[in-house]
């Protein structure tokens, strides 16, 4: 029953994901597009029977903020869009491009790619995120930039941290609670396990690297790795 339910479930994304990219190639608007996307992600939580809930909506500024959150699935992301208002850029890695179809969908909502692994040219895409930040959008990272199978909260890089600090926004934690259970690294099989998106706390920029990581690794109940 378990692979039959996989496959119902992951068919059903494919299919949500392909319409969600279709309808977003002829809606005008940014923010409808992203609107969109959101009514698609939460369609899919809805059909799949997957349990969802958003912790402490109320806690996000009313001003432009960087939200950085764990990352443990490849799922994480279509919980954050299903979780936020649509005013929201993710910064994502610049190898999604390459991913068929999902890089367009990606690129169609805004998103920002940066570079992990080319100093030249992760600067630049650092000076070009900063431009974004500048324009009020709020920004979402994965500081940890990927996930493995080890169950732990992996150091964080500095892009979101500097990018808040530049252009003066706050920082907001936020645990993503069961994503690695209902979609675990390294597979194709999903499982029926309830997910939750909880917003931890509201940090200043000069000190939220070190805190967001902290408050994310004792919500997830996950070590921090040495």
């Amino acid at each position: 029953m378990q692979r039959v339910y996989a496959a119902y479930a992951i068919g059903l994304f494919l299919v949500l994901a392909t319409i969600t990219l279709v309808v977003s190639l002829f809606i005008p608007g940014l923010r409808r597009r992203r609107q969109v996307a959101a009514i698609f992600s939460r369609a899919f939580l809805t059909c799949a029977g997957i349990p969802f809930t958003v912790q402490n909506l109320g806690r996000l500024p009313a001003v432009p903020c960087v939200v950085v959150a764990n990352h443990a699935s490849y799922i994480d992301g279509i919980i954050a869009v299903a979780a936020l208002p649509p005013d929201f850029a993710f910064v994502i890695k610049k190898e999604m491009v390459k991913v068929p179809l999902a890089g367009l969908l990606l690129r169609r909502l805004g998103s920002e790619f940066v570079e992990r692994f080319n100093r030249h040219k992760g600067a630049a895409d650092a000076r070009r995120v900063l431009r974004v930040a500048a324009t009020g959008q709020s920004l979402v990272f994965f500081p940890e930039g990927t996930f493995d199978e080890r169950r732990q909260i992996s150091h964080f890089h500095g892009g979101a941290f500097a990018t808040a600090q530049r252009s003066g926004m706050p920082v907001v934690a936020v645990a993503i609670h069961g994503t690695r259970d209902m979609f675990p690294p390294g597979g194709l099989m999903l499982y029926r396990r309830p997910v939750r998106f909880e917003i931890l706390d509201v940090l200043p920029s000069d000190v939220a690297r070190r805190r967001s990581r902290e408050l994310i690794a004792a919500a997830v109940c996950e070590p921090l790795a040495p």
